[in-house]
């Protein structure tokens, strides 16, 4: 049973995750980069639980973030670049389950058919969620809140 959210806090699809997680009352948090940093600046303190990695490269908060949870969830229009492509790559290496979901190819329907039957099969307690940053699609946060406001009471 899904019981906690982690994310690395970036713009987009991170902040999705954990803006989703708070609407649907599930607890939510991760690691970020020392001095909370994002592209937009210190993360907000309205984010629960989210603790800073003692280095501020965004890679060491990818990893842990993986690290701490039983599976992750990328979402993305398109393919995986950058920090995205990087969580997929760590998370292969360190044996999590993973799934990219590439939003552009999917209906909103079939990105929640796809991502609910991923999450009944890994039945995960703890999911990481990350994708692409705002800078990189100004409408990745939307997709995914929305997304995620449909999937989660699915599988809790």
């Amino acid at each position: 049973m899904l019981v906690k959210i982690i994310s690395g806090a970036q713009t987009g699809a991170d902040r999705a995750a954990l803006d989703a997680a708070l609407e649907l009352g599930i607890p939510c948090g991760g690691w970020v980069p020392k001095g909370r940093y994002a592209e937009d600046g210190e993360i907000p303190e309205r984010y629960p639980d989210l603790k800073e990695t003692p280095d501020a490269e965004v890679e060491m908060r990818t990893e842990w973030n993986i690290r701490d949870s039983d599976a992750t969830l990328i979402v993305s229009h398109g393919p995986l670049e950058g920090g995205s492509l990087y969580t997929k790559v760590k998370a292969g290496e360190l044996g999590k389950p993973w799934l990219h979901l590439d939003l552009s190819g999917l209906s909103h329907d079939q990105a929640v058919t796809t991502a609910r039957k991923w999450l009944e099969d890994v039945r995960p307690a703890v999911l990481n969620i990350a994708g692409s940053r705002a800078s990189k699609d100004s409408d990745i946060y939307e997709k995914t809140v929305g997304l995620l406001r449909t999937l989660l009471p699915l599988v809790r």
